[in-house]
């Protein structure tokens, strides 16, 4: 049945934020908290136990410590053949909702299973992350198509960063939750292994539980369209695609925004995804080797900063443009970059640590939602889920040549801080093509298209 389009409705609004609250929970406390450590601690000792300083991932030698950023390289490597191909399917079909449903229930239902992964089984743990990581990403790609339809443009930076505040929120009550529940895990008898799985199982509860209140408030956009005869969804988003690459000659200032967003948040993402890692790692190894209790208060601190950090973005985009916000947010994570690898050696790393992440927390979410909303301007009407599949291409957790270029780094070097030194080169490429984004050129090239 059709749906009349409405924009700007609260509870709308709400129950499309909530899925940011839900899926959250992936991104903290498996992508950035206990997965990378915990994982990397059973390669680790698979590899002593083996005599060697590398594990065999079918017959490849892998560094314990680059395994998970290599899984990630690879989950966003499946994406780059799908989900273009998923996004056309949508816009065609205008089964968006229910495309997304199903990706997030498998993500949800991937990330449950983690607690399975126990010793030998280091392994088990890279192959879900993988389904888990690549279904997260379909997911956002309908989740984000909806930004156009649910606020208009006056709005979009204010509900885009809506999101993301709500997003760090429901992600940083879940880790609280499981910051509490593993340092009081021994007064329950818990080992500390069965805590870890625990939680990272409760990430995939807590995204399914509470996308249940975006489906009953998220209303599908125009009635489902049949396949013509002899037609598949397959073939069908195959010509899609091709007649949407055949029309991209008519968005230039948007491709080149794509390109500067695809640089810049690689390299925020692969931060982001590493910085467990690097936190956890011994200080031989160019690590800082804190506690799994410090890592995780942190990270904690950073959600719940994020949260105003976002909103405050939002209104930092108000006042002196959104591109303008979004290039002084690069600059701020290239000083941390530059940071993390020269600083943090003296005797209060701990305290370092904090206020660096304070830094992180100030741009992290504001950078991502005002990208978002940017390019949601930018982009005709009817192939949001196309250009959104491009877009989270390389969007929060599913980068993958910063990955693999830290891993690699990592790797050759044997010295984690090398790594991330190596990722200033994604936020100053950002820096040198955003300027020459014509913003208002994009907006016009988009309504142009649409016969606006």
């Amino acid at each position: 049945m059709a749906t009349e389009a409405m924009v700007n409705d609260r509870k709308e609004i709400f129950g499309w934020a909530m899925y940011d609250w839900a899926n959250s929970a992936f991104s903290t406390t498996v992508g950035t908290v206990f997965l990378g450590p915990y994982v990397a601690s059973l390669a680790r000792t698979a590899a002593e136990a083996a005599g060697t300083t590398t594990v065999s991932f079918f017959g490849i030698p892998v560094a314990p410590d680059s395994f998970l950023p290599y899984c990630i390289s690879f989950s966003v490597g499946m994406q780059v053949l799908f989900l273009p191909i998923l996004g056309a399917v949508a816009d065609y079909s205008h089964l968006r909702k229910r495309m997304m449903q199903i990706f997030a229930t498998i993500g949800a239902l991937a990330t449950i299973l983690l607690f399975l992964v126990t010793g030998g089984l280091w392994w088990l743990g890279g192959l879900l992350f993988i389904a888990a990581n690549l279904s997260f990403g379909a997911a956002m790609v309908f989740y984000n198509a909806y930004l156009p339809d649910i606020a208009s443009e006056e709005e979009r930076d204010r509900v885009s960063s809506y999101g993301w505040a709500m997003g760090y929120m429901g992600g940083g009550i879940l880790l609280a939750l499981n910051l509490a529940f593993f340092q009081l895990r021994e007064s329950f008898g818990i080992p500390t292994e069965l805590a870890v799985r625990i939680n990272l199982a409760s990430a995939g509860v807590w995204w399914l539980g509470f996308s249940l209140i975006t489906w009953g408030r998220l209303r599908p956009r125009h009635a489902a369209r049949t396949l013509p005869a002899g037609e598949t969804y397959a073939s069908i988003g195959f010509k899609q695609l091709k007649k949407t690459f055949s029309e991209v000659k008519h968005f230039p200032e948007t491709l080149k925004f794509l390109l500067a967003y695809f640089l810049y948040n690689d390299g925020i993402q692969t931060v982001i995804a590493i910085a467990a890692t690097f936190a956890a790692a011994p200080v031989i190894q160019g690590g800082l080797e804190q506690d799994q209790t410090t890592l995780t208060s942190v990270i904690l601190m950073i959600q719940f900063m994020a949260f105003f950090g976002a909103l405050f973005w939002g209104r930092l985009a108000k006042w002196i443009g959104a591109k303008q916000s979004i290039v002084v947010s690069l600059v701020i994570w290239a000083g941390v970059v530059i940071y993390a690898y020269g600083g943090l050696k003296g005797g209060n790393v701990t305290l370092e640590f904090f206020v660096l992440g304070a830094f992180i927390a100030l741009v992290m979410g504001g950078s991502q939602a005002i990208s978002r909303s940017l390019f949601a301007q930018m982009i005709p009407n009817g192939k949001e889920a196309e250009f959104f599949a491009f877009y989270e291409v390389s969007e929060r957790g599913t980068s993958w040549i910063g990955p693999l270029v830290f891993g690699l780094a990592n790797q050759i070097f044997n010295n984690l801080r090398v790594g991330i030194l190596s990722l200033i080169f994604f936020f100053i490429m950002g820096l040198i093509i955003l300027p020459f984004v014509n913003v208002n050129k994009a907006i016009a090239d988009a309504r142009k298209f649409n016969g606006g």
